[in-house]
């Protein structure tokens, strides 16, 4: 939107062509995302407390716990509007990746919204139920995974990347839209099973969107692409200012989610950012890459899927409780503790994700 406008203005001032630059659009993203998020924090977190929107805490988890319960929540919210408003002010609207990426991560975080509704203010405790949630994740995601098929202009966005193997690459064919949507739709929910300490989940997904908007700016860069034998996937770089956005509101969100916490994020906004990086390691080819950097949520979705499997063929449980934050509090960890730890991991595992750039 401002983008149109500076292009106005450039015809009376030359200088207005400096808003044309990917890097300064991106950092601008991440100051007005900020800036939402910090100054429409406390006006939403009081009106969670005046609606009395309370998480409700469950008996049979760690005790620490029960403290929480009543803390506001849906805070997702604040999350989502503040990436959407700073993404329609700074990228560049006739970019289509930047539509299907916004557009993927509301329609996620509606589906969350309702959940925690019916949660929350209906008192019902199952909320959506599983099977209606999966369902609409799966249309979302498939009809995000057909239109980048249909819409794909070269054979290069629908093959699968190898990361440190340059010279091996798999055509996927249809099987983009299967990988794709399982991209996706477990990303999201990834998210979603790690998003239960303070701070826990926004951190990584912060740390993850960042490193995701590096290899948007460098795939979309036919220079840097052929430099770094990656795909040049022509517009992806607009996609920078979309994870401006997301680190700008998740840094401003983690202010009042930080142990501890003020408001928590709630599955409408859990959902949503899980669903946003999915959606943008798609679009870059870097699945591997994200499956990597995002490690403490691979490894929290393990630790259900281990538990549950578990249980149901022996009787026994894997972890004292799933997912596996809570397995690390029960043996006594602090909760600050646990954050901080898969926050270092995090880091690393980005660090590694990074160098894959190179490593070919």
């Amino acid at each position: 939107m401002l983008l149109l406008l500076a292009e106005y203005l450039q015809q009376f001032y030359k200088g207005f062509a400096v808003f044309q630059y990917l890097s300064l659009r991106g950092i601008l993203g991440v100051l007005t995302a900020l800036s939402l998020a910090l100054w429409l924090g406390p006006w939403m977190i009081r009106t969670l407390q005046i609606r009395q929107i309370g998480q409700a805490v469950r008996n049979d988890g760690p005790q620490s716990h029960l403290s929480k319960s009543g803390t506001p929540t849906m805070g997702g919210a604040l999350i989502l509007s503040a990436i959407g408003i700073s993404t329609l002010l700074w990228a560049d609207l006739s970019n289509r990746y930047v539509w299907v990426v916004l557009i993927v991560t509301l329609l996620f975080g509606a589906i969350g919204w309702v959940d925690d509704y019916r949660k929350v203010i209906e008192k019902n405790s199952r909320g959506l139920p599983s099977r209606w949630k999966y369902f609409w994740q799966s249309v979302f995601g498939l009809g995000a995974a057909i239109f980048l098929y249909m819409t794909a202009p070269t054979s290069v966005e629908t093959t699968l990347i190898l990361p440190m193997l340059k010279d091996v690459t798999i055509p996927l064919g249809i099987g983009f839209v299967v990988l794709t949507y399982f991209v996706i739709v477990g990303s999201s929910n990834a998210v979603n099973l790690t998003d239960g300490l303070d701070g826990l989940a926004i951190m990584p997904t912060v740390m993850v969107g960042g490193a995701l908007g590096i290899f948007c700016y460098l795939s979309g860069n036919v220079k840097f692409a052929e430099y770094l034998l990656i795909p040049y996937v022509p517009g992806a770089g607009e996609l920078i200012v979309f994870c401006g956005a997301l680190i700008g509101a998740g840094l401003g969100f983690l202010w009042f989610n930080t142990y501890p916490a003020q408001v928590f994020m709630g599955d409408v906004g859990a959902l949503a950012l899980g669903a946003a990086l999915g959606t943008i390691a798609v679009i870059v080819r870097q699945e591997i890459v994200l499956f990597i950097m995002g490690g403490v949520f691979v490894m929290e979705t393990l630790s259900v899927v281990i538990q549950v499997a578990s249980f149901k063929l022996t009787g026994k449980r894997v972890f004292r409780m799933a997912p596996i934050h809570h397995h690390f509090e029960l043996k006594g960890w602090p909760e600050p503790r646990v954050i901080v730890r898969f926050w270092i991991i995090t880091v690393i595992l980005v660090l590694i994700g990074l160098a894959t750039l190179k490593l070919r």
